[in-house]
């Protein structure tokens, strides 16, 4: 369900802004416009909606209008013209109370440089959103520890901001925000304060507080590589116009235009390809059939091994043709000769974390979920044509 959905949202920045939307509708530019009448296009016609437990990510370069479009989202700029509906109600048309009501309950937002009051504590500052709608001392402080905690500054609640690292400030203002607990967190350049490996941990830190809690996040960045970590989907944004949305392998994948290529290019793809993009439907035998049957099943299909599974489709081994061959010779079952240690992963373990095992095994890795039945294999082949920009082989599984 969509608990955000964007129609025909556009921002025109300068006087008289009414006189680009015709020209908008003509097709001309954003630099066309600027021009010849001296208005600024933010944000141009913007259709998406989001999914509740989302983390929809919008990036692009500096000037593509990302920040511009998220603060329309809470009419912290006031859009030109445009929806922004909010389960249902349009944001664009609330009055000043009804908007004041819905930033405090609903929308929060975390700001790349997140204003602190130098004069109250870690603590107080986190759970100053809480105060403001009166939330009684206990809960609000409960509430605003849990989030201090969840973004790695349990010990320091007691401490003033001039304390702190520039990056410990900019987790003040994220914990504040979490703190609230709004159905959606607007985060605005969020980590790049931080350094490098705190801002991998706080990325990770996301990731856990959605499979937890589904919060719905909007995530702008310039930043690719944490695009494609954190975000279910992503809109790329160019002069104004979101020029495609995709989940990050569609984005990879599936650019729209040369100028998504050009962005995606740099891209290291086992990084972002998991098992399951590059899996194929394995030949199965069940223990029952026999070894005769397995080694018919091998000629027939092609193949030199055979994944045994039982009726849940639960892996149990694997049985080549040289076992098979040896268990008719001496008179044993598939089960007397499975090999039962085999490589085995889950479908969104990144392909580059498959190298290594693959090189240490002739047999394909088998995909298994998180009750052991079998979903694919993954084969070397495939592995290499993934990386290699190209679709995952005939007979690859989905």
């Amino acid at each position: 369900m969509s608990i955000i959905e964007v129609k025909q949202l556009t921002k025109v920045f300068g006087h008289d802004t009414g006189r680009a939307l015709p020209l908008l509708e003509q097709g001309w530019s954003k630099e066309k416009i600027a021009q010849e009448v001296k208005l600024t296009v933010g944000v141009n016609k913007a259709e998406f909606s989001i999914e509740e437990g989302e983390i929809f990510v919008i990036m692009g370069l500096s000037g593509s209008g990302k920040s511009t479009l998220v603060r329309l989202l809470n009419r912290l700029i006031e859009p030109t013209a445009g929806q922004v509906l909010f389960k249902g109600k349009d944001v664009v048309k609330m009055n000043a109370e009804q908007l004041r009501q819905f930033r405090r309950k609903n929308i929060g937002m975390v700001f790349q440089k997140f204003a602190l009051f130098p004069h109250r504590t870690v603590l107080a500052n986190a759970e100053y959103g809480l105060e403001v709608q009166g939330v009684e001392k206990e809960t609000r402080t409960r509430r605003a520890m849990e989030a201090l905690e969840l973004v790695g500054l349990k010990g320091w609640e007691n401490s003033r901001p001039d304390e702190l690292s520039g990056g410990m400030q900019q987790r003040v203002g994220l914990a504040r925000g979490l703190a609230n607990d709004p159905d959606i967190l607007l985060m605005d350049e969020a980590f790049s304060a931080l350094d490098p490996l705190i801002r991998k941990d706080m990325q990770q830190e996301l990731l856990e507080l959605q499979s937890r809690v589904k919060k719905t996040i909007v995530f702008i960045t310039h930043d690719l590589d944490e695009a494609l970590r954190i975000g279910d989907r992503i809109a790329l944004m160019k002069d104004g116009v979101i020029v495609q949305i995709g989940t990050p392998e569609e984005i990879l994948i599936q650019p729209a235009n040369k100028y998504v290529e050009r962005f995606v290019e740099d891209v290291d793809l086992s990084k972002v390809l998991t098992a399951s993009h590059v899996m194929r439907k394995p030949e199965l035998v069940r223990p029952e059939r026999g070894p005769r049957v397995a080694l018919q099943l091998m000629r027939d299909s092609g193949v030199s091994s055979l994944y045994v599974v039982d009726k849940e489709t639960k892996l149990q081994g694997v049985i080549t043709a040289e076992d098979a061959l040896l268990a008719l010779k001496e008179n044993k079952t598939i089960l007397d000769v499975l090999r039962r240690e085999i490589p085995r992963v889950t479908p969104d373990t990144l392909l580059n974390d498959l190298f290594e095992l693959m090189s240490e095994t002739h047999l394909p890795v088998a995909v298994v979920d998180e009750s052991d039945r079998l979903k694919g294999i993954v084969i070397k082949g495939a592995v290499l044509s993934a990386l290699a920009g190209n679709a995952v082989p005939e007979g690859g599984a989905n």
